[in-house]
């Protein structure tokens, strides 16, 4: 009998686990251990040959982490999904596995500081070029950016600070015409709000340290892909490399990630040589948190969005907010797209204008009781920061306006308190900014 398609609640907590391949342990263990016995020669012949699923050295795999990655892939429709050691590490594996023979990959202004800074500064001196496009909002856009060598389209779903969507189905089909696959950083729309690969996405990041962790405790990352893009296209060599790691032991003959890994070969190559030789690995403990966390990831982003309205509403009234950048903002252009992809709701992250000079945001900040001033988001409470001056600090005056990250941005990340103590906290440091 074929067993009925289980849905998103049931497979955020169950996914990718069964109690009885674990002692029948009702939470999923942590193996907190660096190596395991390989059991025999002839297992360790078996394992080392890819022909026996199993744990040799946790820097590549852990029975904890391996859950966390099965259960990411089950909420995305993927076939398979690697979690490393934090967000960051998610992008950078992914540009450099996209890459390693050389080209180039077009993103846009449009993302969080980090990502941009270091495309603009870290990754060309390692080989890799980054091109930008100006008007994330024209499809058409992508288009003319792209290059011969370019091998890849980088988006995010719901942009870091301010909440812009992008057409992703029509951006998807610009970069399939031309062979490459589009890469989704879904962090903001967690698998819950939006499936990327419905819409066209070849390749989805996530820092879950953000949402999906969702307490503010653990650095994490994941990639997750769907099997359906074509590496044997003759853009991507390095997929069609025999790799010496991947030969057959009994016969010796070469192979390559296509032939050992057909369904998941992204993952697997990222696996095999970026995690393996450089390193940034997800630990046990902190994939059991990042576990406990996915277990509750709807019914927190539910509560949160309906929070966020109200907050919304609240700002785009007050006289000291200049604009407000959220899709359900009552004058965001980003309304139809909104109810195109995220019908539940377009996340609780997003930035206001503040209507005041650089002293008057310190006195707003500081007047905050409630909303924590820090620099990470998608916390079970609320944040508060001036991203020009930290999240996007590190990028020129130049390099901001170009990202559209004006110097009265506030960038607001709603946790699970009571909105009407949030919208309190919020006019009280608003009277107290103006010595009201």
């Amino acid at each position: 009998m074929t067993q009925a398609v289980q849905g998103f609640d049931t497979l955020k907590v169950r996914a990718g686990y069964n109690s009885h391949d674990h002692n029948y342990a009702v939470a999923v263990p942590i193996y907190q251990t660096a190596s395991y016995d390989l059991g025999s020669a002839e297992r360790a012949e078996r394992l080392l040959g890819l022909e026996e699923a199993g744990a040799i050295y946790t820097r590549i795999g852990n029975p904890t982490v391996s859950v966390l990655e099965q259960r990411i892939a089950s909420l995305d429709k993927g076939t398979g999904a690697i979690a490393l050691a934090s967000g960051m590490a998610a992008i950078s594996y992914t540009m450099f596995n996209l890459t390693a023979n050389g080209g180039r990959i077009l993103t846009t202004p449009r993302i969080y500081g980090g990502a941009f800074d270091s495309f603009k500064r870290l990754f060309p001196s390692l080989g890799v070029e980054f091109d930008f496009v100006e008007n994330s909002d024209d499809p058409e856009a992508f288009l003319q950016a792209l290059r011969p060598d370019t091998k890849g389209i980088f988006i995010e779903s719901i942009s870091n600070p301010k909440a812009a969507i992008v057409d992703i189905e029509k951006i998807a089909k610009i970069a399939h015409d031309h062979d490459i696959p589009l890469i989704v950083d879904n962090t903001f729309g967690t698998p819950y709000l939006l499936n990327a690969f419905d819409h066209g996405a070849d390749i989805i990041i996530y820092s879950a340290t953000k949402l999906l962790g969702g307490h503010g405790t653990t650095l994490g990352g994941l990639i997750v892909e769907n099997g359906k893009f074509n590496w044997a296209n003759g853009k991507f060599s390095q997929f069609e490399a025999t790799q010496y790691i991947l030969r057959n032991q009994k016969t010796g003959q070469p192979r390559n990630i296509l032939d050992v890994f057909p369904q998941i070969p992204f993952t697997s190559r990222i696996r095999f040589n970026y995690l393996n030789y450089l390193g940034a690995a997800l630990s046990p403990f902190d994939a059991f948190l990042l576990l406990q966390g996915i277990e509750t990831l709807s019914e927190r982003i539910t509560k949160k969005i309906a929070t966020t309205k109200k907050i919304v509403e609240y700002l785009e009234n007050h006289e000291k907010v200049s604009w407000v950048s959220h899709p359900e903002a009552k004058d965001s252009p980003y309304q139809d797209l909104a109810a195109k992809y995220f019908p539940k709701g377009t996340g609780s992250i997003f930035s206001f204008g503040f209507k005041g000079s650089q002293e008057e945001i310190r006195k707003f900040i500081n007047a905050v009781t409630i909303f924590s001033y820090h620099a990470n988001v998608g916390d079970a409470r609320s944040l508060i920061i001036n991203s020009p001056k930290n999240t996007h600090g590190e990028l020129t005056p130049q390099e901001q306006l170009f990202a559209e990250i004006t110097p009265d941005l506030i960038r607001l990340s709603i946790g699970l308190e009571d909105a009407n103590d949030l919208i309190a906290d919020l006019d009280q440091a608003f009277k107290k900014a103006f010595n009201n």
